[in-house]
């Protein structure tokens, strides 16, 4: 398989898999907040990706870790593995879904931006264009194409969802300039979410055992959704530029839209069908290499 195939094929499996995350946090969070939805979820994320670390037989690179390799990792696994997280939740439990979706799909936009700030990538007129369309199709998404649907009633909580955004963004970008063995340093993101999670816990909220209903969304959010799909990720941006991925994960918010149609009955508007030949189109326009490209 050449390397732009298996781009795709990283890109294509977190996409599938992040948008499941709406389902299976709406199913999770019956008897749980999201301080302690977040901690079940990252100590089943962390334990998968131990697993995996000792299947691969690559715990001797983690023992060799130098101080810097650690401090890069506890400041990486905050950013991508509990921040964003722990805002997102926040968001979806004090404000309006609709809003916190449009915020929560800024970081695409945000990659673009940091990207060529951060790592010099090229900022080019089609890059700029194919995120703009995949935002345009998020909005009419969760707006069905009505965009007075939406009303900024809650700012502050909107805008800690930003800085979470923002938070994943970073640790994308930043991402890239790790050269540690992925699957090692996964876990130790995921290790870092799961303590910091806990002291959060402690803090503002309770220890409380999930009911019954809660445990297979938990399991799945956290092993699949969160946890192995950031190895996916982190492959794919070892492999291309961060800006050239972004716009591919707009077919998530899409696809969400569709899954909860199917799980939970939910009407189909015509606007999710013109969003996802929104995504095409990003993703077309970002595909093709032309023989020359403008900067800015």
């Amino acid at each position: 398989m050449t390397k732009s195939k298996t781009v795709y094929v990283y890109v294509a499996v977190c996409v599938l898999l992040w948008a499941m995350i709406p389902v299976a946090a709406k199913l999770g969070q019956g008897t749980l907040d999201h301080h302690q939805y977040l901690f079940y979820s990252s100590l089943l994320s962390f334990l998968t990706m131990f697993f995996a670390l000792l299947s691969s037989k690559k715990l001797h690179l983690v023992l060799r870790y130098s101080t810097k390799d650690i401090l890069s990792i506890v400041v990486l696994g905050f950013l991508g593995t509990y921040i964003y997280y722990l805002l997102l939740y926040f968001g979806y439990k004090y404000a309006v879904g609709l809003e916190v979706l449009v915020v929560q799909y800024l970081w695409p936009v945000l990659i673009v931006v940091f990207g060529a700030v951060i790592l010099k990538e090229s900022l080019t007129y089609r890059k700029l264009v194919a995120v703009s369309l995949g935002f345009v199709a998020v909005v009419t998404v969760v707006t069905k194409g009505d965009i007075s649907s939406i009303d900024i009633s809650n700012t502050k909580v909107l805008v800690l969802v930003f800085i979470g955004a923002g938070s994943f963004a970073l640790f994308s970008v930043l991402s890239k300039r790790i050269t540690l063995e992925p699957i090692g340093a996964i876990t130790g993101y995921f290790l870092v979410a799961t303590v910091s999670s806990w002291i959060s816990m402690m803090i503002f909220s309770d220890v409380r055992l999930p009911q019954t209903t809660d445990i297979a969304p938990i399991v799945i959010n956290g092993v699949f959704l969160n946890g192995i799909s950031y190895l996916f990720w982190i492959k794919a941006l070892k492999l291309k530029d961060a800006s050239y991925i972004a716009p591919y994960i707009y077919a998530t918010p899409v696809l969400s839209a569709f899954l909860l149609i199917i799980i939970f009955d939910e009407p189909l508007y015509i606007s999710y069908l013109f969003s996802l030949g929104l995504v095409i189109i990003s993703g077309l326009i970002n595909i093709k290499s032309p023989t020359r490209q403008t900067d800015f």
